[in-house]
């Protein structure tokens, strides 16, 4: 079957592609994010410091974000099948080296570098992948891909937990790391790159003629060198670090953060779960949005609200505040996420798409590698998440300004 033909109602093997996609992102991301889950279990029985604890998610956060651009050019030129089986098999690996941690040496190998390695051979190519396939859908089916880590977010850290309960830590690991190698090696095998013509679903006469404007032929767009360049470019990597900060700081510590106010090991998971769901919303809601408004109101308008749930944040005391804080949190952290690709392919094409969304990500690694430790490092010092928390909302300020300036349209085309 030539990928542009098309399947049974309507669809396209681009459809197919999102939706194995969406499955890949669910199981790889979910996992990831069960970090927080395995905080407690960590410290009571190595009794290490949350700063050392959250030092190995920094580590992966940073490697990560690195190994993020290798993952995108590599894309760019193989095609997504064989980068993302390859990664699966590492990020398997990783997990399951994880589950026989018996030192910080094995704690920052196992999950700064394996499992970095691994993972980043997940979202970029996958949101690449995406952004090939489609055009006048580009935001919808890019935000329905990363409404995988929402569903992951929702359900792993549940089964990680529940694992914890019949067990301990370390069958919860490896029992992670057998789930991802039986579900994203044998999912990736289904992953194709678009042979360049536009992939177009059924469309109503009103979005006819959007659909025949997206459907001409593509400018080529930047290459990497052509838009590190530019200053646009250097400003949105600002601002994504500075939401990176943010995201892998209250990611890391929320779970911890509950348990502190009251909460019990399920009701602390739950925050996870809530961000899962309400974040799995915001990545299709204002991943389509994206596609009639552009990218600059979604993306300014979602660091914005971001800043002001993290300050009320520091004033909360009960479990239930921090659940109604995450909700508003993983909307609109889970909103900013697809709006990566939308806003690679709006300003500087599609011509080395998978790069420059990796170098996006990878100063997202940078900010993730310092929000946790530096949250950590402020509680140890001080006792309290106030400040930290108090820290994440200004940087989350200072991303939306970015992010305006940025996008801004008079600066011009990329």
């Amino acid at each position: 079957m030539r990928f542009g033909e098309r399947l049974r109602g309507g669809l396209h093997y681009g459809h197919v592609v999102v939706g194995v996609s969406f499955l890949i992102m669910a199981v790889s991301d979910g996992s990831i994010y069960s970090f927080g889950v395995f905080f407690e279990p960590l410290v009571e029985q190595f009794g290490w410091t949350r700063a050392l604890i959250s030092g190995s998610f920094a580590a992966f956060s940073g490697l990560y974000g690195v190994f993020s651009v290798a993952s995108g050019m590599l894309t760019d030129r193989l095609g997504p099948r064989i980068v993302v089986t390859i990664s699966g098999l590492v990020l398997c690996s990783g997990f399951l080296l994880m589950s026989q941690a018996t030192s910080v040496s094995h704690l920052y190998v196992a999950y700064g570098l394996l499992i970095a390695a691994g993972f980043s051979g997940m979202p970029v190519p996958l949101q690449s992948t995406a952004a090939r396939w489609f055009k006048a859908q580009r935001g919808l089916m890019t935000g329905i891909v990363m409404a995988g880590t929402g569903a992951g977010t929702m359900l792993m850290p549940l089964l990680a937990n529940w694992l914890l309960r019949g067990s301990d830590w370390r069958m919860a690991y490896m029992v992670l790391g057998l789930v991802l190698a039986a579900v994203v090696v044998p999912s990736a095998q289904l992953l194709r790159r678009n042979s360049g013509k536009d992939v177009r679903s059924r469309v109503n006469p009103r979005e006819a003629l959007t659909e025949r404007a997206a459907t001409q032929p593509e400018q080529p767009g930047l290459d990497l060198k052509g838009a590190a360049r530019t200053g646009r470019l250097w400003l949105l990597c600002l601002a994504f670090m500075s939401f990176g900060y943010v995201m892998h700081a209250v990611m890391v510590h929320i779970v911890i953060h509950a348990r502190g106010l009251g909460a019990t090991p399920a009701e602390a998971a739950g925050a996870m779960t809530v961000i899962g769901f309400f974040g799995m919303t915001g990545r299709i809601g204002v991943g389509s949005s994206a596609d009639r408004l552009g990218v600059r109101r979604p993306l300014v308008s979602m660091l914005a609200t971001l800043s002001a749930a993290l300050f009320w944040l520091t004033f909360a005391a009960q479990p239930w505040t921090v659940m109604a804080i995450a909700a508003v949190f993983g909307f609109v952290y889970g909103g900013t996420l697809p709006l990566l690709s939308n806003t690679v392919a709006e300003f500087f094409g599609l011509r080395a798409h998978g790069g420059i969304l990796g170098m996006l990500v990878c100063f997202i690694g940078i900010g993730s590698a310092m929000g946790p430790v530096v949250t950590g490092y402020l509680f140890d010092l001080l006792g309290s998440y106030f400040v930290p928390f108090a820290v994440c909302g200004a940087t989350a300020a200072l991303s939306a300004a970015l992010a305006a300036v940025s996008t801004a349209p008079n600066r011009g085309k990329a």
